[in-house]
Formats: C-alpha cells, sequence, structure tokens
C-alpha cells in the first residue's frame, strides 16, 4: 500500500498545488517562482479529473519550439497548423473550439495570457514556448478554479523559476530554412534577495517562395524576461515573499493569410502567390506582475498577484480585390478568390498567378492594441472537522481589458505581375472600434479526504460587462451611437470530482461540471456565454515504470458560441462579433501510457503513448439556421494518435522517434451535410515522424541534433484562413547546450 500512501500524502502536502503558492509544511512558502497549477504528473494522479504534466526533461527531449508539437502528447487536445512553426497556435481541449486558441484559459504562470481574454480572447500572442520550463494541460472539474474558459480546460506555461543556487544555461541552435535559435538564461540566490535574467532568440527565412518576389517568409522573434524576489528571513516568524516579473517579447513575421488552390498545392506546396508579398505581422508584447506570498502558519497561507499585460500588433496582409464579375460592387475576398478557382474559373486563377491585373487589391493594416489587467488573492487553508481533512481555497478577481482597433486599409493594382500602390482608405466602423470588459471572477474549492477517497467540490461565479463603441471618421469624432454594443452577463457554476485510490497501483475517477465560454466584446445586449455540462469518468495505473489512464468524457452544449474572426469565419460569415451555432453533444476517449519497457543496466527504452477519439454533432439547429441539427464541428479530427520511442543511456546519449496521426477535419460545418459537395471542406489526414538525439560530452556540454518530419511528407493541414495550407516540410538542426 506504499504508493497509495504516497499519493495520499502527495495530495495533502501540495494544498492543491497551487496558484497559491506551496505548502508551508514543505518549507516552501517563502518561494514565489512559476506558480503551477497541477504541480508534478505524481499530483495529477489525486486529481478527479484529467491532468497532465511536460517538465523540463521532457521539453528538452525533443527541443521544440512549437506550441502544437508539444501539446501533441497530451490527449484531449486539439490543434490546427497554420503557418508551419506554431507562430498562431490554434488550440482547443475536447472540441471546444481551436480556432486562435480562444476556447481554454491561457496562462503563464497562473496569469491569464491571453491578449484580451474577456473582451477579444483570439490569442494572436501566445507565450515564446521555447523558453518554458514546462507546460501544464487541467481538465474537469478543477477548471472552475481557473477560468474563464471552464467548457474545454486550462493551458498553463511554466517560466523558468529562480534558482537556489546560482546556475545558468546557453542553448545555441542552427538548422535549414535559415533556422537560428539562441537561449540564455542565469539566475542566483544570495540571502533574501533572487533574481534571474533570460532571453530566448529564434528566426528563419521560412520554406515558402513567394511567387517574382525575393522576400523570405520567415520570422524573427525575440523574448526578454527578469525577475526579481524577496524573501523574508529564515527565522521570521512569518515566511513572506515578493516576486516582479518584467517580459518583453517581439515578433516580425513575413505571414500571410493567403493560401493555395488544390491544384497549386499538388505542385508545390510551399508556393505563395505573389498577391501576399508585402504580408507582414509585427507585434510587440510587454507585461509585468507583482506577487506576494505570505504564510501565515503550516495551515494557512495567502497568494496575490497584481498584473498588467499590454499587446500591439499590425498584421498587413492582403484581404480582397475588386470583383471582376461586378466591378464597383462589393470586394472579392481572398477566401472567395480561392473558392473560384478551386471550381474552375481561369480568371481567378490567373489573378493568382499574377498572370491578370487586378484592380483594388486591398492590404488591410490589421492594427490593434490590446490591455488586460488585474488583480487576484487566493487563501488556501487545511484544517480538521469532525474528524475528516479538507484543503480549502477561497479567491477572487477583478480584471479588465479592451482592444482598440484602427484598421486602415492601402490600396493597390496588380499590374503585369506587380502590386502598384493607388491609394489608402481611413478606418471606420469596424474598422475603427473599441471594445472593452470588466469581469469579477470568484471561486471556491473544498478538497475533502475520507478514507481512500478525495471529493473536491467546486464553485465559481462570473459577473462580465462588455461595450463596444464604433467611430465614423479616423479622428473619433463621430462615434456611430447605432453601432454601440453592450452586453452584461453573470453565472454560477458548479463542479463536483471525486479519486477513488484503490490500492497501491490504481485509482478511479469521475466528475461533472458546468462549462462557461464569456460571449466577447462585440456582443449584442442578450447573448448568453457558450454553456455547457461536462462529464467524465475513468481510471488510471500508476507503478515505478508504467503510468496510464483512460478517461472517457462527454459535454452536452446548450448554446455554442463561436467569436467571429477573419481567421475563423462564423457560419454566416460574419468576420467580426459572435454567433449562436445551437445545442451540440461532444463524446470521446483520452488514453495515456507512459513506459520503460526494457531496461539493462544504464540502458533505458522509454514509450510514450497518447490517444484521442472524439465524435461531436449539432443536435438542435441555431435560431438563425445556419446551423443545422446533424451538422459537424469545425475542425475536429475523430482520432489523434502519438507515439515516441526512446532509447538512452544515463548521463551518456538518448534519442526518440515521435510520430504522430491526425484525422482529416471538416472546415465547416456543412461537410457533412446530405447532397454537400465535401471536395474542398476537407483537410488531409497525415502522419508526421519526428527524431531527436541527444549526446554528452561532459555533464555540463550537450550536442543535440534533430529532424522533424522525417518523411517530409506535407499534406493540406488547414483550409483557413484561405485556401489550403501546408506543415512544415522535413527540416534538420543541430545544435550544443552548456550548463554552468
Amino acid at each position: 500500500m506504499q504508493y497509495k500512501r504516497t499519493l495520499l500524502a502527495a495530495a495533502i502536502g501540495a494544498t492543491l498545488t497551487t496558484p497559491v503558492g506551496v505548502s508551508a509544511a514543505e518549507d516552501k512558502s517563502t518561494e514565489l517562482e512559476s506558480v503551477e497549477i497541477i504541480g508534478d504528473q505524481e499530483n495529477s494522479f489525486t486529481l478527479g479529473g484529467s491532468a497532465h504534466v511536460l517538465d523540463e526533461e521532457d521539453l528538452e527531449e525533443k527541443e521544440y519550439s512549437d506550441i502544437h508539437r508539444i501539446m501533441r502528447e497530451v490527449p484531449g487536445v486539439y490543434f490546427r497548423e497554420e503557418e508551419g512553426y506554431g507562430l498562431r497556435p490554434n488550440i482547443g481541449i475536447r472540441g471546444s473550439g481551436s480556432g486562435r486558441s480562444s476556447k481554454i484559459s491561457l496562462m503563464e504562470d497562473g496569469i491569464l495570457m491571453a491578449p484580451a481574454p474577456y473582451a477579444a480572447p483570439s490569442a494572436y500572442y501566445f507565450p515564446t514556448a521555447g523558453r518554458m520550463s514546462g507546460v501544464e494541460v487541467l481538465k474537469g472539474p478543477e477548471t472552475l478554479r481557473h477560468g474563464p474558459f471552464t467548457v474545454g480546460g486550462a493551458v498553463n506555461l511554466l517560466s523558468w523559476p529562480i534558482p537556489e543556487d546560482s546556475e545558468g544555461m546557453i542553448n545555441m541552435e542552427i538548422g535549414e530554412y535559415g533556422g537560428q535559435r539562441g537561449h540564455f538564461r542565469y539566475g542566483a540566490t544570495e540571502g533574501q534577495w533572487g533574481y534571474s535574467l533570460e532571453t530566448h532568440h529564434n528566426a528563419s527565412n521560412g520554406f515558402k517562395d513567394v511567387d517574382r518576389s525575393g522576400r523570405d517568409t520567415g520570422f524573427d522573434q525575440e523574448d526578454y524576461v527578469a525577475k526579481l524576489r524577496w524573501s523574508s528571513a529564515p527565522e521570521a516568524e512569518i515566511k513572506q515573499s515578493v516576486q516582479l516579473k518584467l517580459q518583453h517579447s517581439s515578433e516580425v513575421s513575413n505571414m500571410s493569410y493567403l493560401g493555395l488552390t488544390d491544384d497549386d498545392f499538388s505542385e508545390d506546396p510551399n508556393r505563395r502567390y505573389g498577391l501576399s508579398a508585402l504580408d507582414q505581422m509585427d507585434k510587440d508584447h510587454d507585461s509585468v506582475s507583482l506577487q506576494h506570498n505570505i504564510a501565515f502558519n503550516e495551515a494557512w497561507s495567502l497568494h496575490s498577484t497584481i498584473y498588467q499585460n499590454e499587446f500591439a500588433r499590425d498584421w498587413f496582409k492582403v484581404a480582397s480585390v475588386e470583383d471582376y464579375n461586378n466591378p464597383g460592387g462589393d470586394a472579392l475576398g481572398i477566401g472567395d478568390l480561392i473558392n473560384r478557382a478551386n471550381n474552375g474559373d481561369s480568371m481567378a486563377q490567373d489573378i493568382l498567378h499574377g498572370d491578370a491585373s487586378a484592380n483594388d487589391v486591398r492590404i488591410k493594416h490589421n492594427n490593434r492594441e490590446y490591455e488586460a489587467r488585474g488583480v487576484q488573492s487566493e487563501l488556501n487553508g487545511r484544517f480538521n472537522l469532525a474528524g475528516v481533512e479538507h484543503e480549502l481555497v477561497a479567491g477572487a478577481r477583478f480584471h479588465q481589458d479592451e482592444v482598440d482597433r484602427f484598421q486602415p486599409v492601402e490600396i493597390y493594382d496588380q499590374q503585369n505581375g506587380s502590386l502598384v500602390r493607388t491609394g489608402i482608405d481611413r478606418p471606420s466602423d469596424g474598422d475603427n472600434r473599441v471594445e472593452e470588459a470588466d469581469a469579477l471572477s470568484a471561486w471556491l474549492v473544498d478538497r475533502v479526504y475520507i478514507d481512500d477517497v478525495i471529493v473536491t467540490g467546486s464553485l465559481r461565479y462570473e459577473d462580465i460587462e462588455t461595450e463596444s463603441r464604433r467611430w465614423a471618421d479616423p479622428g473619433r469624432t463621430n462615434e456611430m451611437t447605432g453601432d454601440a454594443t453592450d452586453n452584461q452577463v453573470d453565472d454560477v457554476l458548479a463542479g463536483l470530482g471525486a479519486t477513488w485510490l484503490l490500492d497501491e497501483n490504481w485509482s478511479l475517477l469521475a466528475g461533472v461540471h458546468q462549462g462557461f465560454a464569456p460571449p466577447g466584446g462585440s456582443a449584442g445586449k442578450g447573448v448568453e456565454p457558450e454553456e455547457s455540462v461536462n462529464y467524465e469518468t475513468g481510471v488510471r495505473y500508476g507503478s515505478e515504470n508504467l503510468t496510464a489512464e483512460a478517461i472517457a468524457f462527454y459535454s452536452d452544449y446548450q448554446n455554442t458560441v463561436q467569436n467571429c474572426t477573419v481567421a475563423n469565419p462564423c457560419p454566416n460569415n460574419n468576420t467580426s462579433g459572435t454567433q449562436s451555432n445551437g445545442e451540440s453533444e461532444i463524446q470521446g476517449l483520452e488514453a495515456s501510457l507512459n513506459s520503460v519497457v526494457w531496461q539493462g543496466g544504464d540502458l533505458r527504452a522509454p514509450v510514450r503513448l497518447t490517444y484521442t477519439y472524439t465524435d461531436a454533432e449539432v443536435t438542435a439547429d441555431a435560431d438563425d439556421g445556419d446551423v443545422q441539427e446533424g451538422d459537424n464541428l469545425v475542425y475536429l479530427p475523430e482520432n489523434l494518435l502519438s507515439l515516441t520511442l526512446g532509447l538512452e543511456e544515463r548521463g551518456q546519449w538518448s534519442t526518440s522517434l515521435s510520430a504522430s496521426y491526425t484525422d482529416e477535419m471538416c472546415v465547416d460545418n456543412t461537410c457533412d451535410r446530405s447532397g454537400v459537395d465535401d471536395t474542398f471542406k476537407r483537410t488531409d489526414d497525415y502522419v508526421v515522424l519526428d527524431f531527436a538525439g541527444t549526446w554528452h560530452l561532459t555533464p555540463e556540454v550537450e550536442l543535440y541534433g534533430k529532424v522533424d518530419n522525417v518523411l517530409d511528407d506535407q499534406e493540406i493541414v488547414s483550409r483557413s484562413p484561405a485556401g489550403a495550407r501546408p506543415n512544415k516540410p522535413r527540416t534538420a538542426y543541430i545544435g550544443t547546450r552548456l550548463r554552468f
């Protein structure tokens, strides 16, 4: 029964594992490092829901800087690739919708990190995956603690913690297509003060070629993080600490929303049309947080955080051309241009190829500024009531965010295959608007230990007020009051989870909770949030060399809400606002296995397997009829599989071969309707094989090499935003890591 007792001890000692900091009983109350929502993988075995942790060793094994590749090893997580490098992540959990990761609670160190989580949740900013020391994914009833998005789950990225001694690392990497990556960090603790400095740089020339242009299709990212911590003296009666964290990142990337026709994709998936030659993203992100942790005694502690995030970006990208069938009428969007070419329209194909002139080529400055700020606090307590052990968490957060859109459009003509500037349109209406949100959240979690059963009850309250304003002139002197909208929603959510520790190896879990997702800042009065009831049940096994789990889940959506964007237009073709898509049901199975299949001396052969099966459909028509009963949900694969085989000699070398399979996906809700031609409505299913190997020259110096997409198989992995898009081709890298 030793393993069973260890699980119970870990659960009690972790004090719900946190954003409250760590248990004073573990003498970590003065630490304020990466704020975890799960802890280590052993802690996940005691939760009444699915939870997965990838630690620093897991991340260094494959040296991924693409969050999509990292997430392949977590069951129940879906992704849609867009440009091959993970710069614009599209991540969903249990069918919640993957578009711009707008339906997950995205956090770094326990702090909401989407640019405007309530007003504009589409995550055009995503924390730099290459600098992280861990990734946590939480699903089930425990997500009520980490809203506002409780339908699918939460993703928490962990930055490098301030070390207890002096410690540093330099990582340098080069690769094909001009790939370069550098990562430096150093930190130390002396007496009551600790600090860390870190920078991460990642760049590439890109793997695509633009017609009639020498411009590359790559990117250049820079990220800087600084932390400073003060802790009370060891002899202090009340332990406390304060940590300041500063972060700045920037990116310039020559990425586009314009994809390819299927015929052109089959000839060269890495081609890009000359219409997109000027497309470029330019963005900056700044964040600051101040955290205070105080342990009143061994049982009670308080963790508080003040934070502010600012994000500005200008994505200059081709949006439309004049409709050659209706000159002077409505513009023809680039997605419609692709559709016409796919269906045999030779004029559309000639425009894309640069063989025909095009008037009024509109390239929009998708220029937006985001700001999010808030204060949150959690009280953690452990007490005994009537002989029953309780762990209590009570927390609250006040949050404000906004997005300011000021989006002029530059106008060009395509002449002899070149773009010639002819004018500019100043922004008005939807291109000149501000959306704001004020949110008050509160949560209460009580974990109760009754013999071999851990029961967790959760409550969450959300009160959200949103407002949207538009102007008719660039100077914002003429507010379009008729287009102003405001909305207010509030909800109380409940969840109940239980874990039954059967013996030293086996445990059962079950849970039910209410799902919630705010409707967004542009929602009109009376628009309701997304709501669901989510169930799960499963079994876990854990021993020294084998951990495994299988969890079945079922979600019943009373109201499926989609935030409309250009990247993910709604079924009514809107690219702004919010649309209700009716009721739906999602059910599936998550399975994972982590084992050492062979071991002899210092040699060992680990294996990791994850699998997700999902079945989903709309169960009632939407009010406007655009989505109908029996329709599919978009970009939701039926099967996902990831398998990693390793062979290593401890302290000498290690290798891993990873295979991932992604099933085909429907790109709109009509894909499976009777009589609908789905020729251009599905992605391809595809397999990606990656290899990585590391050699330890000394305990401090490592050399590594890796090859992404060993088989060089490129398929249509997405048809959004506009046209067929490939995954990254075979790309090799070599690098070195020095620890000091």
